[in-house]
């Protein structure tokens, strides 16, 4: 899931899954006998766990739980992870051509990548790798255009599993705040170096999980929130709640930094910081959970004046966007689903005087920053990405070229800046940045990647289906020119549907090498994203889940009716809430699919809310712990419908340091889908080591995962892989 969709969102959509909490248990358990409830898998001798004879009334429903000791860090499970890791490996070690697909992945993968650049005071920073690096290295130029490494994280860890997580520049540009996460985690150490010298400085900031280090005007040191460290240092059981807000001033021990903001009677509460471009506001977005609501404080940093909470209500999204003095700006979706731009007074708050700058349209708004006093707006339309330029009172000055139908990433540039980045990509085309000049108000090319292919030789294509209820939905779909639609080609289906996250075009050199074997890579917008605004994500939320599973359903009938593949040789591919939506994939429709692949998914509905983060999803998902939620959870939970039938080659897929969606949840599952398959397709777990939820993770880690997937793939689909790929 991904973390900041907004600007200041602390804790965010689909970046918020978590692990159990077996001291979290309000409900009656029973014994009972689940003899008839363990079914032998049909052909295959799987690794042995135990089934425990648990069920638990919940509402009045008993449910049964035989895998909840899985959620345990014991000797038995520990020794079965280890027994099913091996199994999985031994059987895609088994796969013929293997290094084909590592090749030609590696081939693509190695070209020069360069970020849109920032500057801070003298200095302009920017990210590159060279091609295979298992980190992007930070850069810094001076004025003079000498440039060199400021801070490389391939340096952090032997094996490139420490990951850069986060970078703070001070605005003079002379010091650089930086978090550093381990295997994957959520859990970041900020360090601090000075820039000129590239010296560390001796300040470490602890027990920061979904912040930034935001610093003050004066460069005397960052605004962070955190967490209490978890008890005993068990940081995969405790649950995250109490966020705190700190200032830490350099040169000082974290023990004395300085307590600006706390909310014990809300512990839900979690804290997105920033500080005013003029630096006289610290500024706190303040959600619960993963509601894409918050509530907006303020505090003025030149007075000694308290925290104002200006928009105290959880009615509607704020997205701050900046302030003239006391004018604040705001994107918001407040009787505007799409989003509109207004204008709040604070000296005068009151509804009745906001103004809007920028009304709702047909095209949801994405993004919004103030730049050399104009208003640059990123939007949507059929999810494609557009970028327009308006006056600071609305007035649209111009449209800005697109290079083609994908993906617009920024303005990346400060209010002050006469100028800013942006960048482009789609399925086929990978990220190149522009810079857009005001004084000409035209944008030019300033980074286009070479890459070991012709763009020109591939096709992404848009569709339109209709989902279940007549509904439509947006699908771009993707693959190598001269493709025959023989309704035989090999495909990908992958899917998101959640948290408002809009899953637009993003450029993938491994999807490039499926294409390359004669694959097609298909990703439907559904419901519970935000392609369409915020009656889009609503639609897939809570007890209307089911329009999701629907939504992707409908897109695998679409691809098969069209010509593009059939059953036999279509596969489903989804993380983290798209591993939910994979879960529903084999226990609702094993009949549509030849190859399922749930990757760090939410899979038992009924326990997420008890660890970690999971608590937060509750505003997306609902939670069994009410009753009236309970039904519509129990009713897709992927663990608690499996039952005994045939079911289609399935690729569980997880990592032992995930500390969002722990690991428990794939364990719990795989080890169910095993007992109860009665067919003789594969059921295999593939367990990542010193990885988490996906971020941070080394080239060669996603280079080896990417092989397995299509090595799977192709497996399933009964097909050879070729000794090269080209």
């Amino acid at each position: 899931m991904a973390i900041h969709k907004k600007r200041v969102k602390p804790i965010t959509a689909s970046l918020m899954l978590g692990v159990l909490l077996s001291a979290c248990q309000s409900p009656t358990t029973d014994k009972i006998n689940s003899a008839n409830e363990r079914v032998q898998p049909a052909s295959t001798s799987y690794p042995t766990v135990r089934a425990e004879d648990l069920v638990e009334t919940l509402h009045g429903i008993k449910v049964a739980d035989p895998y909840r000791h899985l959620e345990l860090d014991t000797p038995e499970t520990d020794a079965w992870v280890a027994a099913e890791r091996q199994y999985g490996k031994q059987f895609l070690d088994a796969i013929p051509n293997k290094q084909a697909v590592v090749s030609r992945i590696t081939a693509l993968w190695n070209y020069e990548k360069i970020s849109a650049p920032f500057t801070r005071g003298n200095f302009t920073f920017f990210y590159r790798n060279d091609g295979l690096q298992a980190q992007s290295v930070l850069y810094v130029k001076n004025h003079q255009g000498q440039q060199r490494v400021l801070l490389d994280p391939n340096q952090f860890s032997a094996n490139g599993t420490a990951a850069l997580s986060g970078v703070s520049v001070s605005n003079d540009g002379n010091t650089l705040a930086y978090g550093v996460s381990q295997a994957g985690s959520d859990w970041q150490q900020w360090h601090f170096m000075d820039v000129k010298s590239g010296q560390k400085l001796v300040d470490t900031l602890q027990w920061i999980k979904f912040s930034a280090a935001v610093w003050d005007h004066d460069n005397q040191g960052v605004f962070y929130a955190r967490y209490d460290a978890p008890e005993g240092g068990n940081v995969m059981a405790d649950v995250n709640f109490n966020q705190k807000v700190y200032f830490h001033k350099l040169g000082t021990s974290q023990t004395e930094d300085v307590l600006i903001y706390q909310r014990p009677q809300n512990k839900d509460w979690g804290y997105g910081i920033e500080v005013s471009d003029d630096g006289n506001y610290l500024l706190l977005s303040i959600s619960q959970g993963t509601d894409s609501r918050n509530r907006f404080f303020y505090k003025p940093l030149n007075t000694t004046s308290e925290m104002v909470e200006l928009l105290p209500d959880l009615e509607a999204e704020y997205s701050f966007i900046g302030n003239d003095k006391t004018i604040f700006y705001f994107k918001t979706d407040l009787d505007a689903p799409n989003g509109k731009v207004i204008a709040i007074d604070t000296r005068h708050p009151q509804k009745a005087n906001w103004q809007t700058i920028i009304p709702e349209s047909a095209d949801p708004i994405k993004n919004v920053s103030i730049i050399n006093d104009h208003l640059v707006v990123s939007s949507l339309h059929d999810v494609l990405g557009n970028m327009a330029i308006y006056s600071m009172n609305g007035v649209k000055r111009q449209d800005i070229e697109m290079p083609g139908q994908g993906t617009v990433v920024g303005p990346f540039g400060r209010a002050s800046d006469d100028y800013f980045y942006y960048s482009y990509n789609s399925y086929i085309q990978p990220e190149t940045i522009y810079k857009f000049d005001f004084k000409t108000a035209e944008s030019s090319l300033y980074e286009q990647p070479k890459v070991a292919f012709d763009p020109q030789n591939y096709v992404s294509e848009q569709v339109f289906y209709q989902s279940k209820d007549g509904t439509r939905i947006p699908m771009l779909i993707s693959y190598k020119k001269g493709l025959s639609k023989n309704g035989n080609n090999p495909t990908l289906l992958y899917a998101y549907g959640g948290f408002a996250i809009s899953m637009t075009p993003r450029f993938s050199a491994a999807n490039i090498a499926w294409m390359d074997l004669g694959g097609i890579y298909a990703v439907p917008n559904l419901r519970g994203g935000a392609e369409y605004g915020e009656n889009w994500h609503q639609a897939g939320m809570f007890d209307k889940k089911q329009n999701v599973f629907d939504d992707y359903f409908a897109a695998a009938e679409y691809l098969i009716s069209q010509g593009y593949t059939n059953k036999t040789k279509l596969g489903a591919y989804g993380r983290s809430n798209g591993g939910l939506l994979m879960g529903a994939a084999v226990t609702q429709r094993p009949d549509l699919f030849a190859a399922v692949l749930p990757a760090v998914g939410v899979l038992d509905m009924l326990r997420f809310q008890k660890f970690t983060i999971g608590w937060a999803w509750t505003s997306e998902y609902g939670s069994a712990d009410n009753a009236e939620q309970f039904p519509a959870l129990l009713a897709y939970s992927p663990y608690h419908n499996v039952k005994a039938q045939v079911y289609p080659a399935v690729m569980v897929m997880t990592a032992d340091h995930d500390d969002r969606v722990v690991p428990a949840h794939s364990f719990k599952f795989a080890a169910m889908l095993q007992a109860k398959q009665q067919g003789s397709a594969p059921i295999i777990m593939r367990i990542e080591h010193n990885a988490g939820h996906g971020a941070g993770k080394p080239t060669a880690m996603k280079i080896d995962e990417a092989a397995d997937i299509f090595d799977f793939l192709w497996q399933a689909f009964g097909l050879k892989l070729p000794t090269k790929i080209d």
